[in-house]
C-alpha cells in the first residue's frame, strides 16, 4: 500500500507541476502541429525518461541537496541562462518560419525530448521541494525502493500530462488558429518570462 501511495503522490506532483504551459509540453504540442504524432509521442517519451532521472536524484539525495543548497543555486543560474537561450531560439525560428526537422521513423524526436528534459535544470530541485515537504509531513518515504516508485510515477505522471497536450493538439490547431499560427513566438515568450520570474525569485523575493 506505501508503494501505490508513494507512485500515486509522485503521478499527482509531476501532473501538477508541468501543467502550465511549459517548455517540454508546449514544444510536444509544436511538434505534433508541424509533424506526425508519433513523433510528439516520442518527444515526449524522451523527456519523461530524463524526468525519470532527475526525480530520482532529487528524493535519493535530498539531505544531500537540503545541506548544500549551493547546488541548487547554481542549477537556477544554469536554467536562466538556459531560458534565455531558449527564447532566442524559438525567436529566431519565428522570424525564419522554420520548423523542426526530423526523419520519419528515426529516433530524432526521442533524443530531442531528452535533451530539452535535461536542459530544465529546475525539475530537480521541484521534486526535491515537494518530496521534502510530504516526508515532513509522514506522507512520503523517500529511502529504497519508495525512491525508484517515485521516480517512476513522476516520469509516469509527466508522460500522461505531455500526453494529453499532443492529444488535443489538434482541436488547438483547428479551434485556435492563432496559437497553431504563432506558436514560437509563444514558446519565446514563455521562456522569456521563465527567465525573468526565476531572475526575480531568486535575486528579490
Amino acid at each position: 500500500m506505501d508503494i501505490l501511495q508513494t507512485v500515486f503522490l509522485a503521478i499527482v506532483v509531476a501532473f501538477l507541476g508541468f501543467s502550465p504551459p511549459g517548455m517540454i509540453n508546449m514544444t510536444a504540442l509544436k511538434i505534433s502541429l508541424e509533424h506526425h504524432r508519433q513523433h510528439a509521442l516520442l518527444f515526449i517519451l524522451g523527456a519523461s525518461s530524463v524526468i525519470f532521472v532527475q526525480a530520482l536524484i532529487a528524493v535519493t539525495f535530498a539531505k544531500f541537496l537540503a545541506n548544500n543548497p549551493q547546488v541548487i543555486e547554481y542549477l537556477t543560474y544554469a536554467a536562466i541562462a538556459i531560458f534565455f537561450l531558449l527564447a532566442w531560439f524559438f525567436y529566431r525560428q519565428a522570424r525564419k518560419k522554420v520548423q523542426f526537422q526530423l526523419k520519419e521513423g528515426g529516433n530524432q524526436s526521442y533524443w530531442a525530448g531528452l535533451t530539452m528534459a535535461a536542459m530544465n535544470m529546475l525539475a530537480i530541485p521541484f521534486f526535491l521541494g515537494y518530496s521534502t515537504i510530504l516526508e515532513a509531513k509522514d506522507i512520503l518515504q523517500t529511502q529504497a525502493p519508495h525512491n525508484w516508485f517515485f521516480a517512476l510515477g513522476a516520469m509516469a505522471g509527466a508522460f500522461l500530462l505531455f500526453a494529453i497536450y499532443v492529444s488535443f493538439a489538434g482541436i488547438i490547431q483547428k479551434r485556435i488558429q492563432f496559437v497553431a499560427r504563432n506558436i514560437n513566438y509563444i514558446l519565446s515568450l514563455l521562456f522569456l518570462v521563465l527567465a525573468l520570474s526565476t531572475i526575480y525569485n531568486t535575486f528579490f523575493a
